[in-house]
């Protein structure tokens, strides 16, 4: 009986971190989109793009949630002279976000950069 609850809370802790790594990658995964379409609203161009897109990557690592990089975002916008306001972004990041998952979840077809390989399927 006792080794039955340990594999069940070893296997429960198993799921727990994989769930946990899961989301980071879909999180990594949308905003690294929503870099690429950013930049691309700011006119940047060749390696300014990835970039910017880590930028808004490592921007979600400031706090739980996506607001800080509605911040960030919507900063970068506000000095580039782009008029694009904070719910147009939160709708970005939402499509963006149904995308990550369908691509963390499937395997990606296409790698997020020249640094990383294909994954998945």
């Amino acid at each position: 009986m006792n080794d039955s609850f340990k594999n069940r809370g070893s296997s429960e802790e198993a799921k727990f971190k994989n769930d946990a790594e899961t989301r980071f990658k879909i999180e990594a995964r949308r905003d690294k989109m929503l870099g690429f379409w950013a930049a691309e609203k700011l006119g940047l161009s060749g390696d300014d793009i990835e970039a910017f897109a880590k930028k808004v990557v490592v921007s979600d690592l400031e706090e739980a949630g996506h607001e800080d990089v509605v911040r960030m975002v919507s900063k970068s916008f506000s000095d580039g002279g782009v008029d694009i306001d904070d719910d147009v972004i939160r709708a970005e990041i939402k499509r963006l976000q149904v995308i990550a998952e369908k691509e963390v979840t499937e395997g990606y077809s296409e790698p997020l950069g020249s640094d990383h390989g294909r994954v998945g399927g």
